[in-house]
């Protein structure tokens, strides 16, 4: 069976050229009516986004991230052709690719696109759960007759609907399960449509390494290396029960993704474990005031991200790392679960303030919430009466930034870092 990613027109057999509309972007593959489980990932999602709001950008390399010392959010595929990485330290990445454009992430953007993406999705299935902001898995298993179309065919619609309306590409995994699903959407990257069955895991699975599938790290690869299990089809080559044998848990693991099993469903009601933001300092950092100011801005942006999952968190927990790259976290539990970044920064501010003497230098602070619970309506505590005005003042805030932008309205604390530090983290 073939299908054509151009119309999504199906054919019987074999087809290189589609006889409906002329487009040879045709997939074939035996059971490609019957999968129904997929993958589907953004392709270079911030940088997309950046490039879709900027044509300026098209033609040239970008990376979304941090400052000098921060990292890469993620980088567009012209800068990875120099070998750019996402989580790759910034100055390394300029040291690569010092041509590159860099932009600050500018999640309230991104989240909207996701949410949009999602949307989409869940009109097409209610079997949709999303793994992070830019990837999900969709399963359409009995949506045939409702949609008088194939899985595939619905897939292939999806994307283009999702380039004309929303100026960026995804890839496609198409399989029976969601490890293969997710290997399948790897292997034709980008603007990608990729179908992988349980049938194919030995031949197309066999030849890519063991750290090819998710959970085998750099100990567990060298202890397989070791062993002389350099490749997926190593592994394969093994019995099950000898790979339980000698790596207990971790190879029967391992030997069944390797053999493309996976009984994992698609699980909407999966939930967020929690929501946080971190930013890395230029310079270190042990002025107490300019630490407060930072806080006040990771603050802001997890409070961004919690809204735009529509989630609140009981735990609110501070993170530090200092110039010698020793971390430090700190947590308070609330009484009511908050997503406001007053809460936020009133609750971890004395945190802070316990660790900043003047005389240790940070370089790294962030913010996060878990114990996370759908938002409702914002909590009235009876010790802080004034905490029910200062939310709807956020709130407020909320709906004008959401409607002129980001810049629409500051608060003092961040105008006067901005003033203090024009140079970005």
């Amino acid at each position: 069976m073939s299908l054509c990613r151009d119309c999504s027109s199906v054919q019987s057999g074999q087809v290189a050229k589609c006889p409906v509309c002329q487009g040879e972007r045709m997939i074939s593959h035996d059971q490609l009516g019957e999968l129904t489980v997929a993958h589907i990932d953004c392709d270079a999602f911030y940088a997309a986004i950046e490039k879709r709001d900027n044509p300026e950008l098209r033609n040239k390399p970008v990376i979304v991230g941090g400052g000098q010392r921060g990292v890469v959010a993620t980088c567009c595929y012209i800068a990875r052709l120099d070998g750019v990485r996402s989580a790759m330290p910034m100055f390394k990445a300029l040291k690569a690719c010092p041509n590159a454009i860099v932009i600050r992430p500018d999640f309230r953007k991104y989240t909207a696109v996701s949410r949009d993406i999602r949307a989409r999705l869940e009109t097409l299935s209610p079997m949709v759960q999303m793994v992070s902001i830019d990837e999900g898995y969709i399963d359409l298993s009995g949506t045939q007759r409702l949609h008088a179309h194939l899985p595939a065919a619905l897939l292939a619609t999806l994307a283009r609907d999702i380039e004309r309306d929303l100026g960026i590409t995804i890839s496609i995994g198409l399989a029976e399960n969601r490890f293969l699903a997710k290997m399948a959407s790897e292997m034709d990257k980008p603007r990608g449509f990729a179908v992988l069955s349980k049938a194919d895991a030995k031949s197309i699975l066999g030849p890519m390494p063991v750290t090819a599938i998710h959970g085998v790290g750099p100990a567990f690869a060298k202890r397989l290396s070791r062993d002389g299990l350099h490749l997926i089809g190593d592994v394969q080559a093994r019995g099950r029960a000898d790979m339980m044998r000698q790596y207990g848990e971790g190879g029967q693991h391992l030997w069944d993704r390797a053999n493309g099993i996976d009984h994992r469903r698609v699980s909407p009601g999966r939930e967020r474990k929690s929501v946080s933001a971190e930013r890395t300092f230029n310079t270190d950092i042990s002025d107490p005031t300019v630490l407060e100011d930072r806080l006040w801005a990771v603050c802001e942006e997890t409070a961004t991200r919690a809204k735009a999952h529509g989630v609140s968190g009981y735990v609110v927990t501070l993170k530090l790392k200092t110039k010698t790259f020793r971390s430090l976290t700190r947590s308070v539990t609330l009484s009511e679960p908050t997503q406001l970044a007053q809460t936020l920064f009133r609750t971890a501010r004395p945190l802070l303030s316990r660790e900043t003497s003047g005389t240790t230098a940070y370089r790294l602070i962030g913010i996060g919430i878990s114990d996370l619970h759908p938002a409702g309506l914002d909590q009235i505590d009876l010790v802080d009466p004034a905490v029910a005005k200062r939310a709807a003042a956020e709130r407020a805030i909320d709906r004008a930034r959401g409607k002129f932008g980001d810049q629409a309205v500051q608060t003092g604390r961040a105008m006067r870092s901005e003033r203090r530090k024009r140079t970005p983290d």
